[in-house]
């Protein structure tokens, strides 16, 4: 497996935060606990997403998750 970057979004179809990849390639849709990281300008910070009220990032909280640039092993 190898890292793979790109952008975190809101599925509403799916009801889910999923990663595009491409223009048509995408994860699939995240669920509770799977981990990935988020890049950020001191570097790549690993973090987990979960769901409570809304979904948020278990190391980032309060973070706008619409766009963010992340990678994962894919």
């Amino acid at each position: 497996m190898r890292k793979k970057e790109g952008a975190l979004w809101y599925d509403k179809t799916i009801g889910r935060y999923d990663i595009r990849f491409g223009v048509n390639e995408f994860y699939g849709g995240l669920h509770c606990g799977e981990c990935f990281e988020v890049k950020a300008i001191e570097g790549w910070i690993p973090v987990r997403i979960e769901m409570a009220d809304d979904w948020y990032l278990v190391g980032l909280p309060n973070t706008k998750l619409d766009g963010l640039i992340v990678r994962m092993e894919y």
